[in-house]
């Protein structure tokens, strides 16, 4: 018979990569956020604070998208105003029917190691979820700390008052998280003290006492710990008794009755009578059923209607640039993550309102608050003033055919785009249109905001209304015409998952250098369109989001450019499907377009040759490699593999 092996963890610093607290009201978040930033700090663990918009109708998904935003931003705000260290804690908000739902959720979506829970108490009247006996709870996806404090639990005191802790062990699987939890607490104050009881109901049996004393090995990782207890009797009755002296109890889950709850004696006694705080840890479950659930909500997402998906990106993935508008801390956020941000301003003869463009973001997000380590224009010819402006205010000039001659140069929007990559040096790119008449600082926040917040979004559209000009009249408009009459019905038609997209084609958008160097850039007007597909293809929906720009004024296109842009846009999604269904769609010929063109006495055909190149994938070029020192990584990282494999050899 093959013997068991005791799944105690022997060691202190086994790494918890992400912690999530789900919050309902600001006593929870009194009580609980600062026992979660400190298991936080304590592991070096990012951590996730979760708020949610409860729905009754999941057909009105996608009208919760201002709620969400507007809950996002009172979360943020109560953290700043409290004095917490924003870069260390990551805000979502989820829209969902029912909590456990969107709780294990955004266990498995945000891979979630350890989820931190109030119960509801005396000592805590309204929490997050009113009733903590979920099913999954007794084999959990993730490491489960439950928090009920004592019925006098004073927020202002918080934590840090406390100075004993009572660590009840048997040598069971929960025995080292439940030391690392009170470890990690008893560091908020400089007296406390921890007191380990070891409990058998009988003489102890040779496997308790052999975990027990591998338990102890770790104590010299824990000088918090003064004293060691062994007894034999009750369990209940001894953990009560010893808990008399002691201001919190961090102890394993215990044995569920009937397997469906966690409600047992010990459960139901320890509410009547035990005055301390309790915290109750429950290991992750492994090859369970129940261990399964997140697996199964993957599957039902997948098999959620396309309608249903869409809604909840649009209500969860929409951002609004009020949401960012706290420079300072976005400030915070940059520079905890040590990275670099670089805009690029694509640019032709845009010497009306390229200056204002440079003057008005150059003084707020480089002058007064260094957002941007790099404003960079990138020229596509230009014969006016553009480059000169440009210069004359300090910023580096480059025009985009001169960039990389080798691979020769395309006219072009896109062209000059994908040129920019190997031009700016920043972690996340930023590009702009030089055409705002109404330029604001928000049209650059508002679109880094959520990749610096939110890890896993990799790209950010902008959106925003934009007032048409209708003879001597302004109207207000939402997409343009090209959008609206050509890429929203394809989209909607072949790539449904992306019809939440308000603005598709605008030209304020930022990403991150890892995933746009490894995308194909469409030299032309399919640039924008391309990016979107590749990105949800290679990424998935929940790497983009979208971000409210409020207001946008600009100057207006005549109706036969938009045909030009329409006819290229055509093309990119044509591209796309040959690729997706491995079929060929567009002969040479479908890449010409006729136009019509008229005169005082005659009206004729003339032939334009409209062909959306395609750039490869930055990163493929060996310039781009070497000046960014990929192929070192490369071949330092084939060495470290040679190495590992001479060793195992």
């Amino acid at each position: 018979m093959q013997k068991h092996k005791s799944r105690i963890r022997i060691s202190l610093d086994a790494d918890i990569q992400r912690l999530l607290l789900p919050l309902s009201n600001i006593e929870e978040a009194e009580i609980l956020l600062p026992l979660a930033q400190a298991l936080a700090r304590s592991r070096q663990a990012n951590l996730v604070v979760m708020n949610f918009v409860i729905v009754s109708d999941l057909d009105r998904l996608s009208e919760e998208a201002i709620n969400v935003s507007r809950s996002r931003q009172e979360l943020n705000q109560y953290l700043i105003d409290h004095g917490y260290d924003i870069p260390e804690i990551q805000t979502i908000v989820r829209v969902t029917t029912e909590i456990w739902e969107g709780i294990w959720e955004a266990v498995e979506q945000e891979n979630i190691d350890l989820l931190i829970l109030g119960w509801q108490s005396e000592g805590m009247q309204d929490t997050v979820i009113a009733d903590v006996f979920d099913r999954r709870l007794l084999s959990p996806p993730c490491d489960v700390i439950l928090v009920h404090p004592e019925r006098d639990f004073s927020a202002s005191d918080g934590w840090q008052k406390y100075r004993r802790y009572l660590v009840p062990v048997r040598g069971g699987p929960e025995a080292t998280l439940a030391l690392r939890t009170a470890k990690a607490l008893a560091e908020l104050n400089p007296a406390a003290q921890i007191t380990l009881l070891h409990i058998s109901q009988d003489a102890p049996r040779e496997t308790e006492v052999r975990a027990v004393n591998e338990l102890s090995k770790t104590l010299h990782e824990v000088p918090q710990i003064n004293r060691t207890i062994t007894m034999v009797g009750n369990v209940l009755e001894s953990i009560l008794e010893e808990a008399a002296n002691h201001d919190v109890v961090v102890m394993g889950a215990p044995e569920p009755f009937d397997r469906q709850t966690w409600r047992n004696e010990f459960i139901n006694r320890i509410e009547k009578e035990m005055d301390a705080s309790l915290i109750l840890v429950k290991e992750h479950a492994l090859r369970t059923d129940e261990a399964l659930a997140g697996i199964r909500i993957k599957q039902r997402n997948r098999d959620r209607p396309i309608a249903f998906v869409v809604d909840r990106w649009f209500a969860e993935n929409t951002f609004h640039s009020r949401e960012f508008a706290n420079l300072e801390a976005m400030l915070n956020l940059k520079e905890s993550q040590g990275i670099r941000i670089s805009l690029g301003l694509p640019a032709l003869n845009e010497a009306e309102t390229v200056g204002n463009v440079i003057g008005a973001v150059k003084e707020h997000l480089m002058d007064r608050f260094p957002l941007l380590d790099e404003i960079v224009l990138i020229d596509s010819g230009s014969t006016d003033y553009t480059r000169e402006i440009a210069e004359d205010l300090g910023i580096p000039v480059y025009v985009h055919q001169e960039i990389l001659p080798q691979y020769g140069t395309f006219h072009g929007k896109g062209e000059a785009l994908w040129k920019s990559l190997f031009v700016l040096n920043g972690d996340i790119i930023a590009w702009i249109d030089t055409d705002i008449r109404n330029i604001h600082p928000r049209f650059v926040y508002g679109i880094l905001g959520p990749l610096l917040r939110t890890p896993r979004i990799q790209y950010v559209k902008g959106f925003y209304r934009r007032p048409l000009r209708q003879g001597d009249k302004i109207v207000a408009g939402g997409g343009g015409r090209v959008t609206e009459l050509t890429a929203r019905p394809l989209i909607n038609l072949f790539y449904p998952e992306l019809s939440g997209i308000i603005q598709p084609l605008s030209g304020e958008y930022a990403g991150r250098r890892t995933v746009l160097e490894k995308l194909a850039f469409f030299t032309g007007y399919g640039v924008e369109t391309g990016l979107l597909l590749d990105i949800l293809d290679q990424y998935g929906l929940q790497a983009i989001a979208q971000s409210d720009l409020l207001e946008r004024v600009h100057h207006n296109q005549p109706l036969p450019s938009l045909s030009k842009m329409s006819f290229t846009i055509i093309q990119v999604f044509m591209k796309r499907l040959e690729r997706r269904f491995n079929l060929q769609l567009l002969e040479d010929s479908n890449r010409t377009m006729n136009l019509p063109r008229y005169s005082p006495r005659r009206f004729y055909l003339e032939t334009e040759e409209l062909i959306e190149h395609e750039r490869p994938p930055m990163i493929t070029l060996p310039e781009y490699r070497e000046k960014f020192g990929l192929n070192q990584r490369v071949k330092q990282h084939t060495n470290e593999a040679d190495d590992r494999e001479t060793e195992v050899l």
